[in-house]
């Protein structure tokens, strides 16, 4: 079975993650970026995530996730965190990627405030905070299909 090195930035420096996928079998592998600016709860949500047979590429504040995002045309999925400090917080984010990347499906998660149906861009998924990461990866398969 072939084996697909997959590579996290992270704080600066790449992090080889081997990964096996099953090539050939219509097992899809689906780039996900995640934008939170906790290091801890970015390491858990993008491990778990890459164990589910997703790519990831992290962001720690929404500028760079734009960065991400204009030089990785691949990227289908995102999770954002609402609260995090910078030139825009997850609703913004949200919102600046649904009208430049329409296709990407987003979840956004918060931990400090309730968020509406209506604050985030349509077809958005939140999630309060904890939140179970199984449910994350299941919500991220069913926005994939």
């Amino acid at each position: 079975m072939p084996v697909v090195q997959v590579f996290v930035k992270r704080s600066g420096r790449n992090r080889v993650v081997d990964r096996q996928h099953h090539f050939g079998s219509g097992v899809q592998c689906h780039l996900v970026l995640v934008v939170e600016d906790e290091p801890l709860i970015r390491l858990d949500i993008a491990d778990f995530l890459l164990g589910e047979g997703f790519e990831v590429l992290e962001a720690a504040k929404a500028d760079d996730a734009i960065d991400l995002l204009e030089t990785n045309p691949q990227i289908k999925l995102m999770f954002t965190d609402i609260d995090m400090p910078g030139s825009m917080d997850g609703i913004k984010l949200s919102a600046a990627v649904r009208d430049r990347w329409p296709p990407i499906r987003i979840v956004a998660p918060s931990g400090h405030r309730a968020v509406s149906v209506t604050d985030l861009t349509k077809g958005s998924l939140f999630y309060a905070k904890p939140y179970d990461n199984a449910a994350i990866a299941a919500s991220f398969r069913d926005l994939s299909t």
